[in-house]
C-alpha cells in the first residue's frame, strides 16, 4: 500500500500558513484598535476634556474585566467549547466593545441626557471617558480571549512543525497594527474635520473585518476536526470531554507555571501601558507636534516585526528559549533608563527612533520565545486555560499600572519617573527569566532545546 504524504488538512502548508493569515488578521486589526487613541491623547483631552489621570483610567479600562475573573472564565470556555465558539464569541465581543467607545465618543452622545447623568458624578472622568471605559473594557475581554484562542489555534495548526516561526509571524502580523495605526489615526484625524471620531469609526469596521476572517477559519478548523476525529488523533471534540474544571490543579501547582506568568506580568507592565503614553512622551520631550511624536514611536514595531518569525524559526531549529527571556528583559532595562535620562540631555530623533527600535528589538525576544514555552510545561488539554490564566494574571499589571502612570505624570509632570517605574519592572523580569533557566536546567522542561526534532 502506498502510504499517503498528507493526511491533515495542516499537512498542508498552504492551508495552515493561510488559516494563520487569518486569524493573525483578526488581531491585527485588534492592536489598531487598542492603540488608536495613544497618538490622539492630547486631542482627545482638548476635544473632550480628559486630563492624563481620565486617560490612565481609560488606558486601564480595557483590563479590568479581565482582572475580576473574566479571563479564567475564558479559559474554560476555550477548553469546554473549542477554538471554533470561543474565535468567534471573542471576534463579536471585540465589535460591540468597539461600537459603545464609539458612540461615547461620538458628537451625538455629549448631547444626550444620559451623557449630563454621567457628567454629574465622579465629575474627573467625562461621560466621553466614562463611556469609552466601558466599551474598552467589554472589547478587552474579546481581545484578551482572542490571543489565548489564537495560540491555542497556533499550537493545533503548527504541532510538530513550525510552530515557533508561526506565532512570531503571528506576533509580527499583530504588531503592525500598532506601526499602521500611528500613522493611520493621525492621518485619517486630520483629514476628517480634526475629531477623534473618524479613526475610531475606520477602527471599528476593520474589526468587523477580523470578525468575517475568523468565521472563514472556523470553517477550515472543523475540516481539520473531522480528519483528526477520523483517525483517532487528538481534536477539539475529544478534549471537551476529557476537560474537567479540576485539572486546572495541574496549573496552578506548577512552579514553572508562575515563574512564566510572573515573568509575564513584569514584562508586559513595561511595553503596553508605556505605548499608551510614549506618543506623548516623544512629543514632549523632543518639543515636536503629537503627529511627529506617534510617528516617531512608530518604528517600535517595526524591528520586533521582522526580527520576531526569524527569531521563532531560530527557537524551532536551535532553541535557547530561557535565554532570549532574560536577553530580552535587559535590553528593556537599558531602554527605559535611556529615556528616562538620556534622551532629555540629547533630544535628538535619531537617538529616539534608536532607542524605540531596540525596545522592538527587546519585544522581539521575549515574546518570541514565552509563548512557544507554555506548550511544553502545561498539558495540552489544558493548554487554552493555562494561557487565560497568564493572561489574567498579566491583566492585573496592565489594568493597575496605566492607571499608576497617569496619576504620577499628573502629580511629577514628568515623565522621568514612570520611566525608571518601568525600568524597575523590567528588573525583576530579567531575575525571574535567570531562575526560570536555572529551573529548566533541573527539570528537563526542554526550553533551550529546539522544537523541532532532527
Amino acid at each position: 500500500m502506498t502510504e499517503k504524504i498528507k493526511k491533515y488538512l495542516n499537512d498542508s502548508a498552504v492551508a495552515r500558513w493561510s488559516a494563520l493569515v487569518l486569524i493573525a488578521s483578526m488581531m491585527f486589526f485588534a492592536y489598531m484598535f487598542v492603540d488608536v487613541m495613544s497618538p490622539l491623547k492630547s486631542m482627545i483631552e482638548s476635544e473632550r476634556g480628559w486630563t492624563s489621570g481620565a486617560f490612565g483610567n481609560y488606558a486601564a479600562s480595557e483590563y479590568l474585566l479581565n482582572v475580576c475573573g473574566f479571563l479564567i472564565f475564558a479559559g474554560i470556555i476555550l477548553d469546554k467549547m473549542g477554538i471554533r465558539f470561543t474565535g468567534i464569541l471573542s471576534a463579536s465581543v471585540m465589535v460591540i466593545g468597539a461600537g459603545i467607545k464609539y458612540i461615547g465618543i461620538s458628537d451625538w452622545f455629549q448631547a444626550t441626557s444620559f451623557a449630563a447623568w454621567l457628567n454629574s458624578w465622579w465629575v474627573s472622568m467625562p461621560a466621553s471617558a466614562k463611556m469609552a471605559c466601558l466599551g474598552f473594557m467589554i472589547f478587552g475581554c474579546g481581545a484578551e480571549m482572542a490571543g489565548t484562542t489564537v495560540s491555542k489555534a497556533i499550537a493545533k495548526w503548527f504541532k510538530g512543525k513550525e510552530m515557533a516561526l508561526a506565532m512570531g509571524l503571528e506576533m509580527a502580523i499583530a504588531r503592525l497594527g500598532v506601526f499602521a495605526v500611528m500613522w493611520i489615526a493621525p492621518i485619517i484625524y486630520n483629514s476628517c474635520d480634526k475629531t477623534v471620531v473618524a479613526p475610531l469609526a475606520f477602527c471599528s469596521v476593520l474589526l468587523l473585518i477580523g470578525l468575517i476572517n475568523f468565521i472563514v477559519f472556523a470553517l477550515m478548523d472543523k475540516k481539520l476536526d473531522k480528519q483528526l476525529k477520523a483517525e483517532g488523533e487528538y481534536a477539539e471534540e475529544a478534549s471537551e470531554e476529557e476537560f474537567k474544571v479540576s485539572d486546572l490543579g495541574k496549573i496552578f501547582s506548577s512552579k514553572m507555571f508562575w515563574i512564566v506568568a510572573l515573568l509575564c506580568v513584569l514584562y508586559y507592565s513595561a511595553i503596553f501601558p508605556f505605548q499608551r503614553y510614549a506618543p506623548d512622551f516623544l512629543a514632549k520631550t523632543l518639543d515636536v507636534d503629537d503627529s511627529t511624536g506617534a510617528q516617531l514611536f512608530s518604528f517600535f514595531p517595526i524591528l520586533a516585526m521582522i526580527l520576531t518569525p526569524f527569531l521563532g524559526g531560530f527557537l524551532d531549529m536551535k532553541g535557547k528559549g530561557a535565554t532570549m527571556l532574560y536577553a530580552g528583559a535587559i535590553i528593556m532595562v537599558a531602554c527605559h533608563l535611556s529615556f528616562a535620562f538620556l534622551l532629555p540631555l540629547f533630544p535628538s530623533k535619531i537617538l529616539a527612533i534608536a532607542l524605540v527600535a531596540i525596545l522592538g528589538l527587546s519585544f522581539s525576544l521575549v515574546p518570541a520565545a514565552l509563548w512557544p514555552s507554555v506548550p511544553k510545561i502545561i498539558d495540552e488539554k489544558v493548554l487554552g486555560s493555562a494561557y487565560c490564566l497568564i493572561f489574567w494574571i498579566q491583566n492585573i499589571g496592565l489594568c493597575i499600572v496605566p492607571m499608576i502612570i497617569g496619576h504620577v505624570l499628573e502629580s511629577t509632570g514628568g515623565y522621568t519617573m514612570p520611566m525608571i517605574i518601568f525600568s524597575m519592572f523590567g528588573v525583576a523580569a530579567f531575575i525571574l527569566a535567570f531562575f526560570l533557566k536555572l529551573e529548566d536546567k533541573k527539570k528537563g522542561y526542554g526550553l533551550e532545546e529546539p522544537n523541532i526534532k532532527k
